[in-house]
């Protein structure tokens, strides 16, 4: 029997704000690009990826990206009753 191995890649998430003020949220980017010491800017060169190849398939423009923020982990719920 044959199992399904999944890619385990740790993403990071980001939020991504656009200069006609839409707004995108958790955009996926690979831990791995972010090793390097541009940090957090090396995400914007993966999301306008993304968006180039995005904007292809939807044969609308590309939007251009204005602020990127990386998305915060959420704390875990403590008490009685956390999973």
């Amino acid at each position: 029997m044959a199992v399904n191995q999944r890619n385990n890649v740790p993403f990071v998430f980001f939020d991504v704000l656009y200069a006609d003020g839409t707004r995108r949220s958790n955009r996926k980017v690979p831990e791995s690009v972010l090793s390097g010491l541009d940090g957090d800017a090396a995400a914007i060169a993966v999301i306008e990826a993304q968006d180039e190849e995005i904007a292809k398939a939807s044969g609308r423009p590309r939007t251009p990206i204005a602020e990127v923020e990386r998305v915060k982990k959420a704390k875990p719920p403590k008490g009685k009753y956390a999973y």
